[in-house]
């Protein structure tokens, strides 16, 4: 352009250059100045240049509504048809998969575009619209820099970075939905997505150096992998399915969700903590590779089917996993390909069942929270009353993993009519209501005098019906809710077609096995605090207590194999100790790297 006005000064068609202060080459702040060369109007109006034939050109003052170049875009980004026209001809490039606009723009940009496609082309711009809503202030407001309530996205990106902020945005609402902007949500999303995601990673690559874990190893067939490994994979599978529709389906929130509870869930809260105990362990056994090999594919697929929403952190997760596998490196997420579902893979009825592991334990964690009992004493027994015979095999099959999760020694199924867990039912008013209507009362009272046997029927049937008035009542399980009452030293707890019931009596031996547990992971926290490899041998030095002998004479053995003691004794005195406090005893305890 310099080079253009010189020329057409030189022909004398300008006085001279406007920008004549300007340095061709020099690119500086200072430079680049509007004092020293804008091309915006009215200065663009002063310039003329000098065309192949020698006769000036300057520009056209008279312009179309400004819609109109907006609606040329597809043409005017391929300079068509000046070049592109045989892509563009073919249609390789047009019309658009899809366009992204806010929603106040649907009778203009929208319009425009289909309006000069039907005209010039017979044909239409875009295939699907994604019509973006506004992003409100947390409390509804439209925001302006005059009500203070403004959000600086450049800031806001500084503080918590791009790929929390976008996936907070994409995930909170749908796009055409207006959002409602608030910092504590990216703050949460910051720490439970992507902060449990980094802790899982952390956790694999921590066991994967000390065992000098690499994933070129041959694959251990699906079939011969434990059945933990093989629920996993399914979820990871039908995750891969179900975002892969949701992103054709130009859904990208449902797809950050399912990745977000798959992540936190899934992977972390239950895969990861039921199987710490398998890369804990001292040979490299066909069960540990099994173990490494599965959680990598679950966080190297994760990588990929999140990149489109979180692509920088995406992309290091990626590069960081891919680093390890010895072969052919690919330079990034985004060269990669989609994952593909393994629908061979992907395991109903063990998906069920695990489900159902889950919302017992859930349960059952949920009623140690209530009376303050800790995870790490043990109890007795959790008592299930089976509703049918698949239910029970269904619980059966999971059985231990309930019982390791929960951290009880027995689990026993009940008849429900037997009497040891006591239903009653309260009707639903607002259901029962429209069905019953001058009948509510009777209904009410029938239904709170039922017998144990007949709720039980009610249950497994899912309906009840009765007869009124010379007609038959139908009564739907969701019309009314079934409580369990809890039973001298039990604790009781429903959902749905799940009743579980917990002893929560803690017997002299269940209270040493606690306490060597809570030891254990005291013993632990020490070791992190005094920066141990998670490989350094330790002996261990506890102060004589009375009222802990019992547990170093039970839990000896357990308390150094757990925390990698090659010795464990009791002295009379300790000094420079670490005072523990649990429960109703204290402990001084020194731990030394041996």
């Amino acid at each position: 352009m310099y080079e253009e006005i010189e020329k057409a000064v030189s022909l004398g068609f300008m006085k001279e250059n406007p920008f004549k202060d300007f340095v061709p080459g020099l690119y500086t702040a200072e430079n680049y100045s509007v004092e020293k060369i804008d091309l915006h109007r009215p200065f663009v109006d002063d310039i003329v240049l000098v065309s192949p034939s020698g006769k000036s050109m300057k520009r056209e003052s008279d312009l179309i509504d400004v819609w109109f170049d907006s609606g040329a875009m597809p043409y005017a980004q391929i300079h068509y048809p000046f070049e592109n026209k045989e892509a563009f001809d073919s249609r390789q490039c047009y019309p658009a998969d899809f366009i992204a606009e806010g929603v106040d723009q649907t009778r203009g940009w929208f319009f425009t575009l289909h309006a000069l496609a039907a005209m010039l082309f017979d044909s239409v711009a875009f295939k699907n619209v994604v019509s973006n809503g506004l992003v409100l202030d947390k409390n509804g407001n439209k925001m302006s820099k005059r009500l203070g309530n403004a959000v600086d996205p450049f800031s806001t990106i500084e503080k918590y970075g791009s790929d929390p902020l976008r996936w907070y945005m994409i995930t909170n609402a749908s796009p055409w939905d207006n959002l409602k902007f608030d910092e504590e949500g990216i703050e949460e999303v910051r720490r439970k997505f992507f902060g449990t995601l980094y802790n899982t990673y952390s956790f694999f690559v921590l066991y994967a150096n000390v065992d000098g874990f690499d994933n070129k190893a041959a694959q251990i067939p699906l079939q011969e992998r434990p059945e933990i490994d093989r629920w996993i994979l399914s979820q990871l599978n039908s995750l891969i399915r179900d975002t892969d529709q949701y992103y054709n389906d130009y859904e990208a929130t449902k797809s950050g969700r399912a990745i977000a509870d798959f992540v936190g869930e899934n992977l972390s809260n239950w895969y990861v903590r039921l199987n710490r105990k398998r890369f804990w362990g001292g040979g490299y056994s066909k069960d540990k590779l099994s173990a490494y090999q599965t959680l990598y594919t679950c966080l190297e697929t994760v990588s990929r089917l999140m990149a489109p929403i979180a692509p920088f952190y995406a992309d290091r997760l990626f590069l960081d996993l891919n680093a390890i596998n010895k072969g052919e490196q690919i330079e990034s997420v985004h060269l990669s390909d989609y994952p593909q579902c393994n629908y061979e893979a992907i395991d109903t009825e063990l998906e069920n069942r695990m489900q159902m592991a889950q919302q017992i334990s859930s349960m059952v964690l949920a009623l140690r929270r209530k009376v303050n009992i800790r995870v790490r004493q043990p109890l007795q027994t959790l008592m299930i009353p089976a509703m049918d015979a698949a239910q029970k095999a269904a619980i059966e099959a999971v059985r231990e993993l309930i019982l390791n999760e929960v951290n009880v020694k027995e689990l026993k199924f009940i008849d429900t009519a037997g009497g040891l867990l006591i239903k009653r039912i309260k009707p639903d008013f607002k259901k029962l209501g429209p069905k019953c209507g001058k009948n509510m009362k009777l209904v009410a009272k029938m239904l709170s005098e039922m017998q144990q046997d007949t709720i039980a029927v009610f249950e497994k049937d899912a309906y009840w019906e009765l007869e009124l008035d010379g007609q038959t009542l139908r009564i739907d399980i969701s019309d009314v809710e079934i409580l369990s009452e809890d039973i001298p030293g039990w604790l009781v707890a429903n959902e749905g077609r799940l009743s579980v019931a917990l002893d929560v009596n803690i017997t002299e031996e269940l209270k040493r096995e606690g306490l060597a547990r809570e030891l254990v992971n005291r013993i632990q926290n020490l070791r992190k605090a005094q920066n141990f490899e998670i490989t350094d041998r330790i002996h261990i030095l506890i102060e004589k207590n009375p009222a802990f002998a019992g547990t170093m004479e039970d839990w000896e053995e357990y308390i150094s194999t757990q925390t990698l003691g090659l010795s464990l004794k009791q002295v009379d005195s300790l000094e420079d100790a670490t005072e523990l406090d649990m429960d109703d005893i204290s402990l001084k305890i020194k731990v030394v790297k041996a």
